[in-house]
């Protein structure tokens, strides 16, 4: 070895020193090669350096698994990884799942799906959370059943390759309990004879599975995170809403409605089919800034004000408006509306009017203009000076989330376990996730619905932290390319694993430019898209089933005479009301199973003003197909182009479509079949698909 420097020679010292460490017998001499070398593999090695196993592209999971999916009780989690390892060795998998609540995991057996791919899945039983994740592992005894087929195939001497089973299965029944040991070494035994019946126990179902649960898995790899469902009752993903505004049901014309009032009107509510019924906010209402009818800056004596500025002397966001009734009232309303089927959902809306008694009694929780005054809601160049928005940026912030948590669990603890959740794009996400986070583990059923008409990643995200529902664009979605493009990304992509959506034709907000202009076939088209488009619907009536249609202003989406701002009289029993068909409608959807779900397949028509898609209930028993006549003016006639797999139907099958609209029944064949549907008649054909033989 030539001469080093000094430096050159401790160098020298130290790497001899890590060799003799890492090569104790060896006779390797340092040269001055070795100067260049790093430290040695040894000391850098951590026990996930052997990870032998490759997981990864497991699905569901929601960026990187910091967001749970949904799911309701009684639906499946189907779970699919890429899972493999190096050289040549069998592989194998299971998926572990289990309820927070439950003291261990359940397994359930991968199967592949080819390419490296594998699929499990599990059923979710009870409310709450569930975690599931993945282990997988070098399987020796199932390599060793795959060489012996191939040697076996080969017409090669197999004795020697026995004896290594009957020693796997041995080392196995080391590992087994009593009984199941016993069995192991006596098919070790059996092995080890040779011969035929040694070939059949070889790959005997029963070996397997043995071996499957005490062979080897010194290798056996997890997934690093365990992932999130967040399971909802089945509401969350069936439901059917009505919203109506109390103060509207007086028996005496021009009176202000109250809760007993409303309990005579839940019959025909009821009696539609609909299972929540929904109550813009029913608080006090301030009288400063008050707006009067259609929005008008000043109100009139008399006027009753919107119901979303909240807050007056009465009380605030735990206070009932006194002209309703009181909370003794609520808690009845409450219980016979459960008399009738029906869940009563409550309006949250987190802001308040000048009069809350929080603008007195914590004025730290508002914005403050520099001209001395608070700071009111505006859309520039629109100004609501009738509410005040919550400053959640205060540095009270921690006081005012507390609160408003208090605020939730005070309805909870009455008995609400349905919210309509106002604008919740305009607070932050943090706090969402932690206030139904908190709720529900009080109250796990509770059903959270995000009214929040803005960009889709904020509505995605709102989704993410916790809201069961949303609202969606449906509303302003109606040629075919439109509906049919909308559909597959809300049901299609990874956005089904958390976005449960909610259609709504009208809400007291909107009335689109199509129910304006498109007269009866318009509300026809509407309801029947999106009671059977969405498994969840809801509307805004009795405006939806009385057609209201006239607008404030051409090219507004506000109803004249809106009932935000005034008490209204409707007349329920006008001849030309939707209220049949409306129960029809529903009743169509609690017949039909496969109107529960949101798995959409579209079908080809000749006829752009066709829309024509059908569903299937997840055992696959339940076909429901619909064509939709998007014209609201003119018949339109044409022919289908069904992908017949789709409907559970071979290529030539004949089958039945039965209307379940009309009670008509047409025998159909194959792919291309006639369909014409004039738009003031019936605009649409709901279809259950019954195979002929």
């Amino acid at each position: 070895m030539r001469a080093l420097s000094s430096n050159g020679e401790q160098r020298a010292q130290l790497f001899a020193c890590a060799h003799a460490t890492v090569f104790p017998r060896s006779t390797h001499r340092c040269t001055s090669q070795c100067l260049s070398l790093p430290p040695p593999a040894q000391a850098r090695l951590r026990p996930s350096d052997r990870q032998l196993v490759v997981i990864e592209a497991v699905w569901p999971e929601i960026d990187g698994g910091r967001f749970p999916i949904k799911r309701t009780i009684g639906e499946r989690v189907v779970v699919e990884a890429d899972i493999f390892t190096y050289g040549h060795e069998a592989v194998a998998a299971d998926l572990l799942f289990w309820h927070t609540r439950q003291p261990a995991p359940e397994r359930v057996p991968f199967l592949p799906l080819g390419n490296d791919r594998w699929r499990a899945e599990f059923t979710v039983e009870q409310l709450g959370e569930y975690r599931y994740t993945v282990v997988a592992w070098r399987d020796p005894f199932l390599t060793w059943q795959h060489d012996l087929d191939k040697r076996l195939a080969a017409g090669q001497d197999v004795s020697v390759e026995l004896e290594i089973g009957a020693r796997l299965v041995e080392e196995a029944a080391s590992r087994a309990p009593g009984e199941e040991a016993a069995w192991l070494r006596a098919a070790a035994q059996e092995l080890r004879a040779g011969g035929h019946p040694a070939l059949a126990r070889a790959r005997s179902l029963d070996l397997t599975q043995q071996m499957r649960r005490w062979g080897d898995r010194s290798s056996l790899c997890r997934y690093p995170r365990d992932l999130v469902v967040v399971v909802d009752r089945e509401r969350a993903r069936f439901s059917s809403w009505y919203e109506l505004f109390p103060r509207s049901y007086a028996a005496t014309p021009g009176a202000h409605g109250t809760f007993a009032d409303l309990e005579r009107h839940l019959p025909y509510v009821a009696e539609m089919g609909f299972d929540v019924l929904y109550l813009p906010p029913i608080h006090p209402i301030g009288e400063t800034h008050r707006k009067g009818r259609n929005n008008s800056p000043t109100a009139a004596p008399g006027d009753p004000g919107s119901p979303w500025a909240i807050g007056s002397a009465a009380g605030g966001h735990t206070a009932i408006h006194p002209q309703l009734g009181t909370l003794a009232d609520f808690r009845r309303l409450l219980q016979r509306a459960h008399a009738y089927g029906l869940e009563i959902a409550l309006d949250l809306a987190f802001q308040c009017s000048p009069d809350h008694p929080w603008v007195r009694e914590h004025p730290e929780w508002f914005r403050w203009r520099p001209d001395g005054r608070i700071q009111y809601a505006e859309n520039p160049p629109k100004r609501y000076e009738d509410i005040y928005p919550l400053d959640f940026e205060t540095p009270a912030w921690q006081e005012l989330w507390w609160e408003l948590y208090r605020v939730v669990r005070f309805w909870a603890d009455e008995g609400v376990r349905i919210f309509r959740v106002d604008n919740p794009h305009t607070k932050p996400f943090g706090f969402w996730e932690w206030l139904i986070r908190e709720v529900k583990q009080h109250y796990p059923e509770t059903i959270f619905l995000s009214e929040a008409f803005t960009r889709p990643k904020v509505m995605y995200y709102l989704a993410k932290v916790g809201f069961s529902q949303s609202y969606t664009y449906f509303a302003w979605r109606t040629s075919r390319w439109e509906l049919s493009e909308y559909l597959r990304e809300l049901t299609q992509t990874p956005v089904r694993e958390f976005f449960r959506p909610n259609f709504w034709p009208n809400t007291p907000d909107i009335l689109t430019e199509q129910l304006q202009h498109g007269g009866r076939a318009a509300f026809l088209q509407r309801l029947i898209l999106a009671a059977t488009l969405s498994s969840s619907y809801g509307i805004y009536g009795p405006a939806f089933e009385l057609m209201e249609h006239v607008a404030v202003a051409p090219g507004r989406e506000e109803y004249l005479n809106s009932e935000k701002y005034e008490i209204k009289r409707w007349d329920l029993d006008r001849p030309n009301s939707l209220k049949p068909l409306i129960t029809r409608v529903n009743a169509i959807r609690r017949e039909q199973p496969a109107l529960q779900y949101n798995e959409v397949h579209f079908h080809p028509t000749d006829n752009d003003q066709f829309l024509c898609f059908s569903k299937r209930d997840p055992s696959g028993s339940n076909v429901i197909l619909v064509v939709v006549n998007l014209d609201p003016v003119f018949s339109q006639a044409g022919w289908t182009a069904l992908e017949t797999g789709a409907l559970g139907l071979a290529p030539d099958q004949p089958f039945i479509v039965h209307d379940l609209l009309t009670d008509a029944r047409y025998r159909w064949q194959g792919s291309r079949n006639y369909v014409e549907l004039n738009p003031h008649r019936l605009p649409a054909h709901i279809f259950r698909v019954e195979p002929v033989g």
